[in-house]
């Protein structure tokens, strides 16, 4: 959807020259604008669902279009072989997850890469029915404009009245008041969205994870540990592949990137953190070896089921199957005094008690910027940590390594004055206070005592037992919130702590929470934005704990 001839009919798309290793090594690269973008025909619709009742030709969606698509490649191009493959960075990265179903028969191998997967759930613009603010403003204020008529040109870019993405927003009020401030009724999916909340049937229609069936050309899926966009995506593609498909042919392939960085030939560090090497060396290799062996027949097919890049030990892992057989389940509970250790807390009626107020909401970030960084996925919490509004956990100094893998989750007890929250919890491995001699960064952070995100995620509330049917809390109540967090695979080595942080904003990556249970959360108005003081316990009889899993 983004172009597939940028610079004019006589330039190469831009992917060329990301792609070069397959370029140099032969292959054919076809570039098509989806159907309704640039100079395609037709109605653009987003994440277009999937229609399993086709009668006709008439009926179409992405799969029918992508099988077209084959069909005409394999009968017109000179010099092909008859065998097709498919990748595809984030956007495309849906397209290319959803030519598996009723794949064509030419098509041999597919790689998802940071494949858009579920709006609603866990990409791009909701995580757990929290709505991304800024990923959704900056993407739809430009991308989101309609296209009367096939063209070459892009929309204009949104011309921003200042340069403080906390500022613009905290300015902008409800969030009623971007259609009426900035989109007016010109941007459809905005105003979809917003007539959306819940995780409706118009939802769920976008979601192509349980059109994964039946898959006969090979996959390998590719995600970055630290892309802010889709790293659900990947994560949950190989999942619902592997388990609806018996012997099908899967692999996932996760390094310590930022989205699509792995394409981009240069991925040694995100942010302040490096990791001791070109980590895209990997996927170069991997790809290339993917898509020689399923559409030229050449070379051996050595590629784990599962490579997955260590963020603390800085290696490659491999296993036969993620996440790996003998990850042991366990848990980090919170304690008093900010303590987290392994063993439940033994105090009762115990917490932590702070005032929560929408009017200044804990930014996601100390930078100020405009757009939302990439390098926030392992930003120093230690400005976070400084705050009353966010409640801290620290390890003791570990004496041996710690290796976490696989899902986590977030199952805490919690209570507020208010009828609706929002609840972020952040995975952070301190570094230890005698560090020296760490490779150097631009902006100068002291890297001793540094406090790296390893895995932040949100849950709206309201949705803590149904993504379908939101439920206002009752004030003063212990109430249970539990939700799912994206996998890790992290090793905390000796001399580090392992922290928890929990905070109820994360702004304005994600747009603010009332506090103030209304039906539609996207219309509230000013009046319900109101502070609440936030409860959470972590006592022998409510116990607040993060669900992980040790890899011996």
């Amino acid at each position: 959807p983004y172009n597939s001839e940028p610079g004019g009919e006589e330039r190469f798309n831009f992917f060329v020259g990301i792609f070069a290793d397959l370029v140099e090594a032969g292959y054919i690269l076809a570039f098509q604008d989806v159907r309704g973008k640039y100079m395609s025909e037709g109605e653009f619709v987003d994440v277009r669902p999937q229609n399993p009742n086709r009668q006709s030709r008439e009926d179409i969606d992405e799969s029918t279009d992508t099988y077209d698509t084959v069909e005409w490649l394999v009968a017109n191009v000179p010099h092909n072989n008859g065998r097709v493959g498919i990748f595809g960075v984030s956007y495309p990265g849906f397209y290319a997850t959803v030519s598996l179903p009723g794949a064509h028969p030419a098509l041999k191998a597919v790689s998802p890469q940071a494949p858009v997967t579920n709006w609603f759930i866990g990409d791009d613009f909701h995580h757990n029915g929290a709505f991304f603010l800024m990923d959704a403003f900056s993407f739809y204020s430009s991308f989101g404009r309609p296209r009367p008529e096939p063209t070459r040109q892009g929309n204009a870019q949104f011309q921003w009245p200042n340069r403080d993405a906390y500022d613009f927003f905290l300015r902008l009020g409800p969030i009623k008041n971007v259609e009426a401030k900035f989109f007016g009724d010109s941007i459809k999916f905005w105003s979809e969205v917003m007539d959306h909340p819940d995780y409706d049937d118009w939802w769920k229609a976008r979601d192509p994870l349980p059109y994964l069936t039946d898959v006969t050309p090979a996959v390998m899926v590719v995600g970055g540990w630290f892309d802010a966009e889709d790293l659900y995506g990947p994560l949950a593609t190989y999942e619902a592949i592997e388990t609806q498909n018996r012997g099908a042919s899967n692999r996932i392939l996760m390094g310590p990137w930022s989205h699509g960085q792995w394409a981009g030939g240069d991925a040694e560090n995100l942010g302040n953190v490096h990791w001791g090497s070109n980590t895209a060396d990997r996927y170069r290799a991997a790809e290339l070896e993917f898509f020689n062996y399923y559409l030229k027949d050449e070379g051996e097919l050595n590629l784990a089921e599962a490579q997955m890049f260590d963020t603390g030990a800085l290696e490659w892992r491999e296993f036969d199957a993620w996440p790996p057989a003998n990850v042991e389940p366990a848990a980090l509970y919170l304690q008093p005094g900010g303590g987290l250790a392994f063993e439940p807390p033994i105090e009762s009626n115990s917490y932590d008690e702070y005032v929560s107020d929408p009017d200044r909401p804990v930014p996601y970030t100390e930078d100020v910027h405009l757009r939302r960084t990439t390098e926030y996925m392992t930003d120093d919490q230690r400005f976070a940590a400084r705050r009353p509004d966010v409640m801290v956990y620290t390890s003791d100094i570990l004496t041996e390594p710690i290796t976490l893998a696989g899902p986590i989750a977030a199952d805490l007890r919690v209570s507020t004055t208010g009828t609706d929250a929002d609840y972020v919890v952040k995975l952070i491995d301190v570094f230890p206070d005698s560090l020296r001699d760490y490779e150097s960064n631009d902006k100068r952070v002291p890297m001793a005592g540094y406090q790296m995100l390893v895995r932040g995620e949100v849950l709206r509330g309201r949705y803590r037992d149904s993504f379908e049917h939101p439920e206002p809390f009752t004030p003063g109540e212990v109430t249970r919130v539990h939700f799912e967090i994206p996998a890790v695979m992290h090793t905390f080595k000796p001399g580090h702590r392992i922290m928890i942080q929990v905070q109820n904003s994360w702004f304005p990556l994600v747009d603010r929470n009332p506090q103030t249970f209304v039906e539609n959360i996207f219309l509230a108005p000013e009046e319900a934005f109101v502070p609440a003081t936030q409860r959470l316990y972590r006592s022998s009889d409510h116990r607040t704990r993060i669900r992980v899993g040790l890899l011996p």
